[in-house]
């Protein structure tokens, strides 16, 4: 079966206490490891270790994204931890944005290093 990582972006803020996102996250990972998957999880408002993410990335073949929608994006806590998973994770995820001149044909976005 498949290895799975969950990105929990739940954020407590205001009257909202990120619950729904934790129960999806919750209910997903049950789901999943009834079905055979393994499964990692990992709340991006959390004292996560930099290291350990860029490993999760590398382990996982799927990755789920399980956060609320904050005018039309991610909290910022999902953002600061894609930043920082993806800034420590440069030359092990990713070796450039993949352009190169010597060959047009590879578009923006090819230079990742995790292929599928």
């Amino acid at each position: 079966m498949s290895n799975i990582l969950i990105i929990n972006g739940a954020k407590k803020f205001a009257h909202s206490n990120g619950q729904l996102n934790d129960t999806l996250t919750e209910v997903a990972d049950g789901t999943l490891r009834d079905l055979g998957h393994d499964v990692r999880i990992v709340r991006a408002d959390s004292d996560y270790d930099v290291k350990a993410e860029v490993q999760n990335f590398l382990w996982a073949d799927v990755v789920i994204w399980q956060m609320p929608g904050w005018w039309m994006g991610a909290p910022w806590t999902v953002k600061k931890y894609i930043d920082d998973v993806f800034t420590e994770g440069h030359g092990t995820l990713y070796a450039s944005d993949g352009r190169t001149r010597k060959d047009p044909s590879k578009k923006y976005g090819s230079g990742g290093l995790v292929q599928g």
